[in-house]
């Protein structure tokens, strides 16, 4: 009798023991599927937030910029209103060397290079500037590009200007760099700087319907013009929101 009592306990033990171990399996299992969500909760939460500080970041440095004592004043800029036009809704890459043509002088949009212009440099020569098909990438990721005409190169007071512009923009979507004879037509006539920036629609950057091409033509350079330029777009307003 003894000994039967003592089976019946062991099988009680024994069955004790099991539901011990399902009970630490299954928190164990919630555990994992707990922190599981919760990386991917915040794993979203980054993917969100990240873009938007940089924003808030890229716009805080915009406001910090003093641009108004570089060049001329707006109003002596000879500057055009700003162009806008629908796109041709063409955001292919390609490969070099298949030659891409841009009907406008310069481009604001249209194919590009699989690989942008670097993102670090702000200021180039017509001895160091990458191909235009390059820079165009750079238009669909946010940048605001500054072209200057053979005229413009020639004047040391204007690339002085452009130069001190460029180095204002370090922290900044801004490229400036040369719109030379060979890449196509000459700007409208004494206008040798064009500011140009493709645009989206924030709240669906990939509906091609409601990206625009946005130019502004101006007789010389201007701090206080390429700071309201700039300014009209912010980062969320680009076909490839920009993490750089």
């Amino acid at each position: 009798m003894a000994k039967k009592n003592q089976k019946n306990n062991d099988r009680r033990a024994m069955v004790e023991e099991m539901r011990r171990q399902q009970q630490r399996k299954e928190r164990q299992r919630s555990v994992l599927i707990l922190g599981f969500c919760v990386i991917l909760v915040l794993g979203l939460l980054s993917a969100a937030l990240v873009p938007y500080i940089k924003n808030q970041r890229a716009e805080a440095a915009l406001n910090k910029l003093d641009l108004e004592n570089i060049g001329v004043s707006e109003s002596a800029a000879s500057c055009d209103p700003i162009k806008t036009t629908v796109t041709d809704h063409n955001q292919n890459h390609i490969s070099a060397p298949t030659p891409i043509v841009y009907k406008d002088a310069p481009p604001s949009f249209g194919p590009h290079r699989p690989a942008p212009a670097a993102f670090a440099r702000k200021f180039y020569t017509a001895d160091d500037r990458p191909e235009v098909a390059e820079l165009v990438h750079n238009l669909e990721h946010g940048y605001t590009i500054l072209w200057y005409d053979d005229t413009a190169a020639k004047d040391k007071a204007e690339m002085k200007n452009i130069q001190a512009i460029a180095t204002k923009y370090k922290d900044v979507r801004f490229i400036a760099a040369p719109w030379t004879a060979t890449d196509g037509a000459a700007f409208p006539s004494g206008k040798h700087i064009s500011l140009t920036r493709w645009s989206a629609d924030a709240s669906n950057t990939s509906d091609e319907s409601k990206q625009r091409g946005n130019w502004e033509y101006c007789g010389t350079t201007s701090g206080a013009v390429v700071s309201s330029f700039v300014k009209k777009w912010p980062n969320s307003e680009s076909p490839e929101v920009g993490l750089f």
